[in-house]
């Protein structure tokens, strides 16, 4: 009789000790991430009031090299993000030319489609929540997006082989706001270091974009209490510049002006990150974003306005854009 409940304890230890747990979840996730290397293929979707940018996703990953090549999926867009040894850099090869950055992306906070960072935001949370559902595991952690701080947690499904399928990004309401859809990710791809040069990806696109600058665009969102209070057409050497200046608590100056293409390729280097503006990758500093859509280069700055509040109005214009 005592074996008999000896083994009956022993079979439930071992059943217990084999049960999955956000914690064994998360431990067998980082031995995968331990190979230094990986590739992914995705789609990434993004909402912004009633619409939802979509683009195209790769990602190649060594040994804190990145390359993040995103195309939108409504004009064919290509941006590339890519870290190496030198900085990091935006490329947008169509226009022949690439940001370069002294920043730490992308440790800096989330992103939902680089395996490191989700892993990081795994590990951060003591709290993760675990489920599972049709044979996949489910894990709820929080989200740090300091320049969007309405995204508040994500949850992350993955397969019983620990490969993710899927991460969504959630604001307080349960609301969807950004959603990675995994389809390949490859751990110890053959991945070369020469991938990672800027050489290597900044052969110009065979899309052509030409700078066009036919009528102003004034933001649908203003901050209570702020109104445009002069705006100046002024040409530029190749169309035209406009200048809008906005009066009242939360002043700024928005400019909009005929985007530039170069006629070989060209480095320009930047203060501030690189912030993923719904429809384009734009560069986000403490008081300025920039970013380039449909032709159309624009400049917001303020010296009164948070991150957060530069977005929101920015965000209310490249709607605009995207619906013209």
């Amino acid at each position: 009789m005592r074996r008999i409940i000896l083994f009956s304890i022993i079979c439930l230890l071992l059943t217990a000790c084999g049960k999955a747990s956000s914690k064994s979840i998360i431990d067998k996730f980082h031995e995968k991430l331990e190979n230094d290397s990986y590739y992914i293929e995705g789609n990434l979707s993004i909402l912004n009031q009633d619409e939802v940018y979509h683009y195209d996703v790769q990602v190649s990953y060594q040994k804190g090299f990145y390359k993040v090549i995103l195309v939108n999926t409504a004009n064919n867009h290509e941006q590339i993000i890519l870290k190496n040894e030198d900085g990091v850099y935006v490329l947008t090869p169509a226009l022949n030319k690439s940001f370069r950055f002294q920043s730490e992306w992308p440790y800096n906070h989330s992103q939902v489609y680089l395996l490191n960072c989700l892993l990081d935001d795994l590990e951060k949370d003591h709290n993760v929540e675990f489920s599972e559902k049709n044979n996949d595991y489910i894990l709820k952690t929080n989200v740090n997006y300091p320049n969007n701080r309405k995204l508040i947690y994500q949850k992350i499904i993955f397969s019983k082989s620990i490969i993710p399928k899927k991460v969504s990004v959630y604001d307080k309401d349960g609301i969807e706001y950004m959603t990675m859809d995994f389809d390949k990710v490859k751990y110890k791809p053959n991945i070369s270091k020469d991938d990672f040069l800027l050489d290597t990806v900044s052969n110009k696109s065979d899309t052509t974009i030409t700078g066009s600058f036919e009528d102003i665009i004034y933001p649908l969102f203003l901050p209570e209490g702020t109104k445009l209070e002069s705006e100046e057409m002024v040409p530029k050497e190749s169309g035209n510049r406009v200048l809008m200046n906005y009066d009242g608590e939360k002043s700024f100056l928005l400019v909009e002006e005929s985007m530039d293409v170069f006629d070989e390729f060209t480095v320009i280097p930047t203060l501030g990150e690189p912030y993923l503006l719904m429809d384009t990758i734009g560069v986000m500093t403490d008081n300025s974003l920039s970013w380039t859509s449909n032709g159309v280069d624009f400049y917001l700055v303020s010296d009164v306005m948070s991150q957060d509040e530069l977005v929101e109005v920015a965000q209310s214009i490249v709607g605009i854009v995207a619906m013209k």
